[in-house]
């Protein structure tokens, strides 16, 4: 299950403007995946082939938006059953030649500029690309998919046609390569005490009817009438915690699979008609509330995984992240790279409610 946004509406400030800014996007071609956020920084992630028995590998790629930036490279040795097979270390060779040693760290390297240039001209044609350790090893990484990936990111940070393309070069001034964008700030807004009244709200039939009316038949198992065969018979408590003077969170388990689970959770006005907004059934905790994250398998096995969060901004959540850590292909347990879409500084608001309201008298 992946889940990605194109566009997405970020808080400027607590309780004030939200301002459009650029979303980021993902792509996936073979061997090769790519992730580029709303700042304009893109990371292109390849593996080992998908299929034999090669061991496994990945190489991360990143480079920031704007004219003349550089391409930074990571490798990473499979590890997911540990590291007691890694070797202390590490060459690089690309179709024979010898660009030298990998100074590992743990089983990952970072790699020169010089090896990072061999690597990117390797990986514009089919080139043989291993990492040879002194335990008689080798990592082979695939080129199959990178030529897109690499032409995706140019295309996205609109440098096609510029000296500093990676795939399509060409004479265009460099002055047209889209510059960085600013990374959003959403201010968190402090949370006031629940009421007696939100806690019995949470038995409310009529609210329960609210939320089922506003939600999909397939997005909720909790609300429909009918059992659900992943969560039975027994009816799933709703939860409920204050916002503001007039808004609260509902939140309860939807659904249930194999390895993972989600919860819902919607905004509500405090009394009828209640008005739910759904704010994601993929959800898997929150933070008193006000920041609720989702972090789900992409398979069993857990190399991969995809992630989210929502804050609450004192009007309304607003995403502040999503991300995935890459293709799954046994590199590491929990994933090999983190490779947001949407990246925010997020920043708490200080003083209570009660405080802040006397500051502004």
């Amino acid at each position: 299950m992946r889940f990605w946004s194109l566009t997405i509406l970020l808080a400027i400030a607590a309780g004030t403007l939200a301002a459009e800014v650029p979303g980021g996007i993902s792509f996936e071609h073979q061997d090769w995946m790519l992730a580029c956020d709303n700042t304009r920084t893109c990371r292109a992630a390849g593996y080992q082939a998908d299929q034999g028995d090669r061991l496994p590998v990945s190489v991360l790629l990143t480079r920031k938006a704007g004219a003349g930036t550089r391409v930074d490279a990571q490798l990473m040795l499979g590890q997911y059953d540990g590291d007691a097979d890694l070797p202390r270390h590490l060459r690089l060779r690309i179709d024979g030649t010898d660009l030298g040693a990998l100074p590992l760290d743990g089983g990952s390297a970072t790699l020169s500029a010089s090896q990072t240039s061999a690597l990117l001209a390797a990986l514009r044609r089919d080139s043989d690309i291993v990492a040879v350790g002194d335990n008689g090893k080798r990592w082979t990484l695939s080129d199959q998919g990178a030529s897109a990936i690499l032409l995706k990111m140019d295309e996205f940070q609109g440098r096609l046609g510029t000296p500093g393309a990676l795939v399509r070069k060409g004479d265009r001034s460099e002055s047209r390569v889209l510059p960085p964008v600013p990374m959003p700030t959403v201010v968190l807004a402090p949370l006031p005490p629940t009421k007696s009244g939100d806690i019995a709200l949470a038995k409310s039939p009529a609210l329960r009817t609210a939320l089922q009316a506003a939600s999909g038949a397939d997005d909720c198992d909790a609300l429909s009438p009918e059992p659900s065969p992943m969560l039975g018979d027994e009816r799933q408590a709703l939860r409920v915690t204050r916002l503001n003077q007039d808004k609260l969170l509902v939140s309860t388990l939807c659904w249930r699979a194999a390895y993972n689970e989600g919860f819902g959770y919607w905004v509500i006005h405090d009394r009828a008609p209640y008005e739910p907004t759904l704010v994601t059934t993929l959800g898997t905790d929150d933070e008193d509330g006000r920041t609720i994250r989702s972090a789900l398998k992409d398979r069993g096995l857990g190399d991969c995984w995809s992630t989210a969060s929502w804050g609450w901004n004192g009007d309304a959540f607003v995403k502040t992240s999503e991300a995935s850590n890459g293709l799954c292909r046994l590199v590491a347990a929990g994933g090999a790279w983190e490779m947001p879409t949407i990246v925010t500084n997020v920043k708490p608001q200080r003083g209570t409610l009660s405080e802040r309201l006397r500051r502004a008298r």
